[in-house]
């Protein structure tokens, strides 16, 4: 059954960055091998040539096939640019046919800007991505940096995606199973319908929210049940959600 790591907002570059955590993530990761690690954006924090050289030296040590999209942060002075010059494409998609995957890659992201938009072209895109999906009978999974539904415990809402409305109508229209999220630096599930919208926490940076801890999380698909745990920098684990799977062999 499919598993898959759920890294987001690395920082690296910030003065909050702690090399030790994300080291130890990717070792972690590299030891329970998932089948696909997807990292929702935010890997640099200032968008600067330097800063992605560093990422990508890290992300090249992540050894199963793997999905990045960009944050806020990545997109700062041109580094939209540099992102697709170093990492990969700003948006795209990742079949794992073996084990019936498919993640849709968005790019959230506005230059310079903290907020995010995916945008009319980007929208349809994945609408026909998802229907491809269907037609093959994948599990639909969507990565983009901006949360969609707004997250408990942050405060007052700010810096959101401007069109999550239409966006959440298009992912519940064509039925994705998971919607990955970061941006808030502060680990959730909620459910609609039969879709999970996750949100990660900062996997290797300070910048926390009370007593949280930097984090990541894991998912485990199983045939009767999905479970989404997290995974705290102490080496705690905290199952943040589990539920019936009626989705996977539809």
């Amino acid at each position: 059954m499919p598993f898959i790591a759920h890294l987001s907002d690395l920082h690296i570059g910030s003065i909050g960055f702690v090399e030790e955590l994300l080291i130890n993530a990717i070792d972690y990761v590299n030891e329970i091998k998932p089948n696909v690690t997807i990292i929702t954006g935010d890997i640099t924090d200032n968008g600067y040539y330097l800063e992605y050289e560093e990422a990508a030296s890290y992300l090249d040590q992540i050894k199963t096939p793997i999905l990045v999209v960009p944050g806020n942060h990545d997109s700062r002075h041109i580094g939209d640019e540099v992102f697709e010059e170093l990492i990969k494409n700003r948006y795209g998609t990742l079949k794992v046919k073996k084990h019936g995957l498919k993640v849709i890659g968005l790019d959230s992201s506005e230059p310079d800007l903290d907020y995010g938009r995916v945008g009319r072209s980007q929208q349809n895109w994945m609408a026909e991505e998802l229907k491809k999906a269907d037609e093959e009978n994948l599990y639909k999974i969507i990565a983009l940096h901006h949360h969609i539904i707004p997250v408990p415990r942050t405060g007052r809402e700010r810096n959101v995606l401007t069109d999550a409305g239409d966006i959440l109508q298009t992912i519940m229209e064509r039925k994705a199973d998971l919607i990955l999220s970061g941006h808030k630096h502060m680990p959730h599930v909620w459910m609609m319908e039969n879709s999970a919208f996750i949100t990660a926490g900062t996997a290797s940076s300070l910048r926390l929210r009370g007593r949280e801890l930097s984090s990541f999380n894991t998912i485990n698909i199983e045939e009767d049940f999905i479970e989404i745990v997290l995974n705290r920098a102490d080496g705690t684990q905290r199952c943040l959600a589990k539920y019936e799977n009626t989705c996977l062999g539809d």
